[in-house]
C-alpha cells in the first residue's frame, strides 16, 4: 500500500475522528480508505452510465447518418 499526504479541513477530522471513537472505523485510516473506495464505486457507476449513453448516442448518430445517404438517393 501507498502512502498519501493529504490536508482536511479540522472539521473533517473531527468528524472521521467522532466515527472511529463511536467504532464505525478501527482508525481515521480506514474511514478514509473506505470513503474513497466509495466514492470510486459511485464516479464508476456515473462514468459507466455516461459510457453507456455516449455509445447509444453513437449508434443513433451511425443510423441517422445511413438514413440521410439513404434519403439522399432516393432523390
Amino acid at each position: 500500500m501507498q502512502r498519501v499526504t493529504l490536508r482536511l479541513p479540522e472539521q473533517q477530522i473531527k468528524m472521521i475522528d467522532m466515527l472511529v471513537d463511536y467504532g464505525e472505523f478501527p482508525s481515521a485510516s480506514e474511514a478514509i480508505r473506505t470513503a474513497i473506495r466509495d466514492l470510486i464505486d459511485q464516479r464508476s457507476v456515473k462514468l459507466a452510465g455516461r459510457i453507456e449513453l455516449l455509445g447509444k448516442v453513437q449508434e443513433q448518430a451511425k443510423h441517422a447518418d445511413s438514413f440521410l445517404r439513404l434519403k439522399g438517393e432516393e432523390q
